[in-house]
């Protein structure tokens, strides 16, 4: 949707996702909010109530835009543009930078936010699982909630990241070449597997709870 078709709400949550994201929700106030949305400050009173229902409402968009990249990655199928997938990172560092930054901060809300985004992991997994792009797993709920945290982990210690494999996942424009350090091993991983042929069996048979009774 072009800017100037833009609801007034629409402008709000993107104004502040980058507001809250650079600044934090303490540190920013909703006069900066509503100049860089081009609204009145009521405007933002109107739709959201107050500077904390504007955070829950920008948690809920961030979220929705979270979940519509990874369904676009998994329309495209097995055969997935790997620069496409990376041209929408790219696009993302606004959100990037939110999800950072309210997941540092914290607060009860953050709980609400990581349940929605593991839900939403849940079904697209799912999905991708039916669709051929994603082996199926004899434990699937715990592999998605572990994957997000992965993720999210990976983002809140970005500047580790910067430091050791020279990636800044924050970048305004990296270029999609910056971010092999992270994304090769990472791909690696989740194409390759890391333990040998054999030692799976292993680990499984350490963390099998079953019982037997004795006669």
């Amino acid at each position: 949707m072009q800017g100037e078709r833009r609801g007034g709400a629409e402008r709000i949550l993107d104004a502040a996702l980058v507001r809250f994201g650079d600044r934090g929700v303490a540190a920013t106030s909703l006069k900066e909010i509503a100049a860089e949305a081009g609204v009145s400050q009521a405007l933002i009173v109107h739709h959201f109530g107050s500077k904390d229902g504007l955070r829950r409402a920008c948690d809920a968009h961030a979220a929705r835009l979270l979940r519509q990249s990874k369904e676009d990655s998994i329309d495209a199928g097995p055969q997935l543009d790997p620069l496409m997938a990376l041209r929408k990172i790219e696009d993302g560092r606004p959100l990037l930078r939110y999800f950072v930054r309210t997941l540092t901060e914290g607060g009860e809300h953050v709980d609400e936010l990581v349940d929605q985004m593991v839900a939403d992991a849940e079904e697209c997994t799912a999905r991708g699982v039916e669709e051929g792009v994603f082996k199926p797993s004899a434990v699937p709920r715990e592999r998605v909630v572990t994957l997000v945290l992965w993720s999210l982990g990976t983002l809140v210690l970005h500047e580790h990241m910067h430091r050791l494999l020279g990636v800044d996942l924050l970048a305004d424009d990296p270029g999609p070449e910056n971010l092999a350090p992270y994304l090769r091993p990472t791909m690696e991983l989740f194409t390759h597997g890391l333990l040998e042929p054999g030692a799976y069996e292993q680990f499984t048979r350490l963390f099998d709870t079953t019982t037997v009774e004795e006669p």
